[in-house]
């Protein structure tokens, strides 16, 4: 098994208030992460988040809950890891700043916040029924059909970013 140094750190984030398929999406996301040997990084509550750590726990994957209260007991009991940070939505950038690519499930002013920090910083978006997003300057959400090809362009587009990262001066 990888360290969690070496495995590609995947961001779920979403609907807190999701519906039923957003969570069902979020599940298979999960599982499919898990197989992928990825570590999920999320917010750490409900809705999108919790339903991503459950299908990555039924895989055997490892999540990371990055929480914006103080107290680790707040965490969906489907963390592995659960970190308090009291920093409230500003914490959303932390899940962000973690991940090597983020899958944006539905979502909210949050969800919204969570892509323009991704965008912003460069680290690349993939969207399942999220926000629909004038590109700019050639960036932008990339779009998925469904939860496994959402999961498969999350992972080509970190190795993606983390080949360009790792790459020497030419």
């Amino acid at each position: 098994m990888s360290s969690g140094t070496d495995r590609t750190h995947i961001g779920v984030v979403g609907a807190a208030a999701a519906n039923t398929e957003q969570l069902e999406q979020a599940r298979t996301v999960g599982r499919a992460l898990a197989n992928a040997n990825a570590l999920l990084i999320c917010g750490g509550l409900g809705g999108v988040m919790q339903a991503a750590c459950e299908g990555a726990r039924q895989g055997g994957g490892t999540t990371v809950g990055i929480l914006p209260g103080g107290d680790r007991l707040d965490a969906n009991h489907f963390l592995d890891v659960a970190i308090p940070t009291g920093l409230g939505e500003l914490r959303n950038g932390l899940i962000v700043r973690a991940a090597d690519a983020l899958i944006a499930i539905g979502g909210g002013w949050g969800t919204l916040s969570e892509i323009a920090f991704a965008l912003r910083t460069g680290c690349p978006v993939v969207g399942l029924g999220t926000w629909q997003l004038a590109e700019h300057d050639g960036t932008g959400i990339e779009r998925a059909s469904e939860p496994l090809d959402a999961v498969s362009r999350a992972l080509s587009l970190a190795r993606a970013a983390h080949a360009l990262r790792t790459a020497g001066p030419e």
